[in-house]
């Protein structure tokens, strides 16, 4: 699993490459793509604030909403075996397929507790 880094409230992926001896982070729910690099932790924070900072301040001089928003709606594709499955579960339960479902990532969601 990749590790999370929160920097002034936003979110972002933390990978390490153990080739290079580097950390990189990527920034995520934004409308662009703001990354950054360094060899620490202290310096991977320092790095990322100052990513961040120019990505904000590019989206406010361009007039972009600099965080991505969501639908609320996603395709999901299943093998048609757990597609079957999942449809009969949500039956018997007496929910719809979408209820069954969201309540499943809810709960998949606490268990990780990012």
């Amino acid at each position: 699993m990749n590790n999370i880094m929160i920097i002034n409230g936003h979110r972002a992926v933390i990978q390490y490459d153990p080739e290079i001896g580097t950390f990189r982070g990527e920034f995520i729910n934004l409308n662009g793509g703001a990354d950054f690099h360094a060899d620490s932790v202290s310096a991977l924070k320092t790095a990322g604030a100052e990513s961040l900072r120019v990505f904000l301040q590019v989206c406010a001089e361009e007039g972009i909403e600099p965080v991505r928003s969501y639908s609320g709606k996603f395709q999901l594709r299943l093998p048609e075996a757990l597609h079957a499955q999942v449809t009969e579960t949500a039956a018997a339960l007496g929910v719809s397929l979408n209820q069954f479902v969201q309540r499943s990532l809810e709960h998949e969601l606490k268990a990780v507790k990012l």
